[in-house]
């Protein structure tokens, strides 16, 4: 029998709390799904998308009776949020969270979790640049990793639930320690993003200080596109991640800034060679990646 909730709510019905919703009432797995979020125009059209049966302006109220709550805010808020609406919580409930860092951040969320309701880390690796539920999919999570991060605190039977969910969501759903999530995804996720957004700010600047004429959106081609699509995404998000994942992101720089200066050093010196066996390593590593899972980025 799948997996199924009296009452779910969503705080943060965006791109992956909207199409949540929509997979839990599409296909029968909660009773009721409300939402709670602070754009009303938003939550207007998350009804008209079917993703959630109705919303509320106050946490506590939409929390109350429910035994599933999904934190899908950025992630600074989380600790705010569970300060404010932990105690409305009945015991059994759980609360898990959609959030692309773990490690102290579920730390400090069981924390603060009230006896009797349980905490269960997840991050489902299926965002994409475009934001709002209005780009929210019921397909959104199918063949996408949805990794779970349990700790010596997590309730056997919650973490058991919520690996339910994410399976009928369509996901291939994982276990990790939530320190190593933050150490392989700040790697393969948070720096790609890292350099992604560095990368716009400074053909910005080229454009702006030294080339006035440079055309960035008429002279662009697919390689621009594809290096920096990411750079589309929410900078309110990013932020957090960056910040809540800082340790590994600044070492993880610091590691692309020595490859950069190494690379500019050979065509500095006109390495043509050392150029040639860099390029060609860089080949081979691309070479080696598996075909992306969709929505994986």
């Amino acid at each position: 029998m799948a997996v199924h909730f009296k009452q779910v709510a969503i705080i943060g019905v965006g791109l992956i709390g909207g199409s949540l919703g929509m997979i839990l009432r599409r296909k029968g797995l909660a009773d009721h799904v409300v939402g709670v979020g602070r754009r009303v125009e938003n939550l207007k059209t998350a009804v008209v998308m079917g993703a959630i049966d109705r919303y509320v302006a106050d946490p506590q109220e939409g929390v109350r009776g429910a035994d599933l709550v999904v934190l899908a805010t950025p992630v600074d808020t989380y600790e705010r949020h569970l300060r404010e609406w932990a105690h409305c919580l009945t015991p059994g409930a759980i609360v898990s969270d959609v959030g692309s860092v773990k490690g102290t951040l579920v730390e400090r969320s069981e924390a603060v979790m009230p006896a009797g309701v349980y905490f269960v880390g997840a991050h489902p690796i299926a965002g994409k640049e475009k934001t709002g539920v209005a780009a929210g999919s019921d397909q959104l999570f199918k063949g996408a990793r949805c990794i779970l991060t349990p700790t010596k605190r997590t309730d056997a039977a919650a973490l058991e639930r919520v690996k339910q969910l994410w399976a009928e969501a369509g996901s291939v759903v994982l276990t990790m320690d939530p320190y190593l999530h933050d150490q392989i995804l700040g790697a393969v996720s948070h720096l790609p993003h890292v350099a992604a957004f560095a990368l716009m700010n400074a053909l910005a600047e080229l454009r702006d200080q030294q080339v006035p004429a440079l055309d960035l959106a008429g002279h662009s081609g697919g390689g621009l596109r594809d290096t920096t699509r990411i750079a589309a995404s929410s900078p309110e998000m990013w932020r957090d991640i960056f910040l809540w994942n800082r340790d590994n992101v600044v070492s993880y720089i610091d590691r692309y800034g020595r490859a950069l200066e190494e690379l500019k050093q050979l065509i500095k010196a006109g390495d043509a060679a050392g150029i040639e066996k860099l390029l060609e390593r860089a080949k081979g590593e691309r070479e080696k990646l598996q075909t992306p899972l969709p929505g994986n980025s």
